[in-house]
């Protein structure tokens, strides 16, 4: 069971607002040094990546995962793997403390047990972004999506049911938890391109944690 006693929780806020139809963002959720350390044996085993996408381009931003299954692109498709490809060895299984940010940032914004599969682990450094697009690899889309955000700033896009046009855009800070389902599962969303943060120069990333139930 989700514990909101956890040490990961003690920043805590009440700060939940709708931004847009059923996509809530949680400000400054959960502290992330803790999941930062936890990181690093994820990445010791299953380093950041950038992939070959079926339009035959690399990513503009490098890639890991953790859980049962990981999301992967090659030249052909998009898919979940319960293999790195890179090593053909499992994943890193998922922390506890990853699965249990998860289910309680799910379980505040109306999505009561949610137990992902799959965190996808997104490397962002200055100048790299992320361009429109939809999360529909996953076999059942009743399932919500969160997405927890680490060290640099990031502005996210919201597109709505079309790539173009941006219909909402909002910064995520340290901490910040976006949970979307529903209405807005299949909702085409992006992340503008990261700039530095002039009064944290030793702060060159962000990661982006995303829970997905992808079978």
């Amino acid at each position: 069971m989700p514990n909101y006693q956890s040490d990961l929780f003690s920043a805590l806020s009440d700060s939940k607002e709708q931004i847009y139809p059923d996509v809530y963002r949680l400000s400054r959720f959960t502290k992330t040094d803790k999941l930062h350390k936890s990181l690093g044996p994820i990445l010791q085993h299953s380093p950041f990546r950038k992939m070959m996408t079926p339009n035959g381009h690399y990513t503009n931003i490098a890639f890991t995962n953790c859980g049962e299954y990981g999301w992967v692109s090659n030249k052909v498709r998009y898919q979940y793997l319960d293999k790195d490809p890179l090593n053909n060895q499992p994943w890193p299984p998922m922390p506890q403390i990853f699965k249990d940010l998860a289910a309680n940032a799910a379980l505040e914004a109306g999505y009561s047990h949610f137990m992902p599969d799959s965190c996808l682990i997104n490397q962002y450094l200055i100048g790299s972004k992320l361009g429109s697009h939809q999360d529909k690899n996953e076999k059942d889309f009743n399932h919500p999506i969160v997405s927890v955000s680490i060290g640099l700033t990031a502005i996210f896009q919201i597109y709505g049911k079309t790539r173009s046009g941006i219909k909402a855009q909002f910064p995520l800070y340290d901490g910040d938890v976006m949970v979307w389902g529903d209405s807005a599962r299949l909702m085409y969303h992006g992340v503008k391109s990261l700039t530095a943060a002039p009064l944290k120069p030793n702060l060159t990333q962000r990661v982006n944690l995303t829970f997905r139930k992808s079978h």
